[in-house]
């Protein structure tokens, strides 16, 4: 019986691998990269010479028999194109699935794009809650941003340089000018930068200097509790708000961004006998 061992790679600097992950990878049966191609240069760099496979976003279902298999037969090491798999790459399921088969799975950890971004930014460390990528479209994005504007922990986001600008107008209206921020991009790289300011600072920044690369945004958490909403209050600004005319969406976009709280808090205090209640 194998073992799968998750391998963490470098997420820029391949000098930035552990010993442990390159005797590993030369001592697995097989491979499960997310890019072949990617893995490659990083095989041909350390004379590695492990056959691999492809394991993907879009065809890592199709492929967890396959590696299961493989298992049967030796050990496998999954790869992600940088960093850590599993956060934010390909992994999840076939770890699920090889516990499932009563696989060993053990870790050979090693670089993290939000670890290391967080430690750097200069924003506080003891608690933070990791996001992944921001929603693509403005109106998701705020949405998302409403959830958790009263969360004290430090934000960690994953974001693209076309959208970069986008995302920080959304989080200046969301969260205040003034709330403190770190953009970390290209890190480990030779254009590695980080930006220690406030959202505006940074949004104003970016619209001067548009960015490039890999890039993670950090936001500080809110330092206050979020304020008590009093559920009669939500209740007579639907009443209000319907009687003007409003749809029930409308409604509740205008109240959680009056109010600070999140759509879902607004449909939760919905009256009950309401036939516009919505689901949520």
């Amino acid at each position: 019986m194998g073992t799968l061992y998750i391998v963490a790679t470098p997420i820029g600097n391949l000098r930035d691998i552990t010993l442990r992950a390159l005797d590993i990878l030369r001592q697995v049966d097989l491979i499960a990269a997310e890019d072949t191609r990617v893995t490659r240069v990083l095989l041909r760099t350390y004379d590695i010479h492990t056959p691999m496979t492809s394991y993907y976003e879009h065809n890592k279902l199709q492929k967890l028999d396959y590696i299961l298999k493989a298992l049967a037969q030796g050990d496998v090491a999954l790869v992600s194109d940088a960093g850590t798999p599993g956060i934010n790459d390909p992994g999840y399921e076939l770890v699920q699935a090889a516990l499932a088969a009563g696989y060993p799975v053990r870790i050979v950890p090693g670089p993290s794009a939000p670890v290391a971004a967080l430690v750097v930014s200069g924003l506080p460390t003891h608690r933070f809650l990791y996001l992944g990528y921001a929603p693509r479209r403005s109106r998701e994005r705020r949405q998302r941003f409403q959830e958790v504007r009263w969360e004290p922990g430090t934000l960690i986001f994953l974001e693209t340089p076309h959208r970069l600008v986008g995302c920080l107008a959304d989080a200046v209206d969301v969260f205040g000018e003034d709330r403190p921020c770190a953009v970390v991009r290209e890190l480990t790289k030779v254009h590695e930068e980080v930006f220690r300011g406030t959202l505006a600072q940074a949004w104003r920044h970016y619209q001067n200097h548009p960015p490039r690369g890999e890039i993670v945004l950090l936001i500080a958490g809110a330092t206050t509790p979020a304020p008590p909403v009093n559920p009669e209050r939500v209740r007579e600004g639907l009443h209000l708000l319907q009687e003007a005319g409003l749809s029930r969406a409308q409604a509740a976009r205008i109240l959680s961004r009056v109010l600070g709280i999140s759509r879902r808090q607004v449909y939760n205090m919905w009256p009950e006998d309401d036939t516009t209640r919505p689901d949520g």
